[in-house]
């Protein structure tokens, strides 16, 4: 009996930029959210691989194939006064589900966070998303009761930016006269 591949998670190169775009698509078919993806290839390769990178990935393969992916970046706490990283995106394809895949993936996250000195490594969870939940609960993960994520998006994010671009105007005129 021959051994099983091993499992391979290299940091994403701009080649991979096409296979996250199909990995978050499939994510957000399984969260169903798939209408609201309209990530690009040139999103991914501006984003992730430009002169200023605003996240990182890691591609998880079994000989050459992929089998998932993490999608991250740091914030910071200035409570801690460290960097955190915060995972965006987790996803292991369900035909590889139930190997170790994603727990390798978080490992390999912490791994990350440790080394850059990283006070926290965090992430958010539908909450419908029992599976997802429970298996992070299994590696120690524990939810933040008493928090809830908000979010300006859309129109309403372009409201709030005119709001503070004429205001920001309306001062600077005040301080000039």
């Amino acid at each position: 009996m021959s051994p099983s591949p091993r499992l391979q998670i290299d940091t994403a190169q701009p080649a991979d930029a096409p296979l996250i775009v199909d990995l978050v698509r499939e994510l957000a078919g399984y969260e169903r959210l798939l209408d609201e993806v309209v990530l690009t290839p040139e999103d991914i390769h501006r984003d992730l691989f430009g002169p200023r990178p605003y996240a990182e990935a890691a591609i998880a393969r079994i000989a050459g194939e992929p089998v998932g992916f993490a999608l991250w970046f740091h914030n910071y706490s200035t409570f801690a006064g460290r960097p955190g990283l915060y995972l965006e995106d987790l996803f292991v394809r369900p035909a590889f589900r139930g190997r170790g895949y994603g727990e390798a993936l978080l490992r390999h996250l912490a791994r990350v966070a440790t080394e850059r000195g990283c006070a926290r490594f965090e992430w958010s969870v539908l909450d419908w998303n029992e599976p997802a939940l429970a298996f992070y609960r299994k590696l120690g993960a524990v939810g933040m009761d008493g928090w809830t994520v908000h979010r300006v998006s859309g129109e309403a994010l372009a409201a709030l930016a005119s709001h503070a671009e004429s205001e920001a105007q309306a001062t600077t005129g005040a301080a000039a006269k």
